[in-house]
């Protein structure tokens, strides 16, 4: 999901606080406020530093931010922030996988493809996801990775039945 300069999705829950706030969902809670929205991530990005600043170690907020980098571009920043994930929580699958995006955007093959195997390996099996996410497109054409996808899907069509 990632090939293009933002993501439309992540794989963590966190509402997508500027859409929300476009559509009017909180204006009531920033009606003193006046925010540009001008560029993608921004808000986000300034509104998860405010909160970060306060409790670093939040880490909704913290996968949030990461989400905003990537909107934003910054992929760097991206990799920065879900390093720092890993680290506060290292067996979180949805973690490991988003370091494997955040190191494929940043033209990291090897880092993403270990990224992608732990995030395996941590119980992360939405394999129609995996095959579409376009922020792994520099690994779709890896054997290693295609070998991945057929083992997630034979693991799959075996537990249905």
């Amino acid at each position: 999901m990632r090939s293009r300069k933002r993501r439309s999705m992540r794989s963590v829950l966190p509402p997508d606080l500027r859409r929300y706030y476009s559509e009017g969902g909180c204006r009531s809670v920033f009606r003193s406020l006046d925010v540009p929205l001008g560029s993608p991530g921004a808000f986000e990005v300034e509104f998860c530093q405010d909160i970060l600043a306060r409790a670093p170690e939040h880490f909704e907020t913290l996968a949030l931010l990461g989400e905003a980098y990537v909107r934003r571009g910054d992929y760097e920043k991206s990799l920065e922030t879900d390093l720092r994930l890993i680290g506060m929580r290292p067996e979180s699958s949805i973690a490991h996988y988003n370091l494997a995006c955040s190191y494929a955007l940043n033209r990291n093959k090897e880092e993403a493809l270990q990224a992608l195997l732990k995030a395996v390996a941590r119980g992360y099996n939405d394999v129609e996801h995996l095959r579409q996410d376009r922020d792994l497109k520099i690994l779709h054409t890896d054997p290693r990775f295609q070998t991945l996808v057929k083992k997630l899907r034979r693991k799959k069509s075996r537990s249905k039945a």
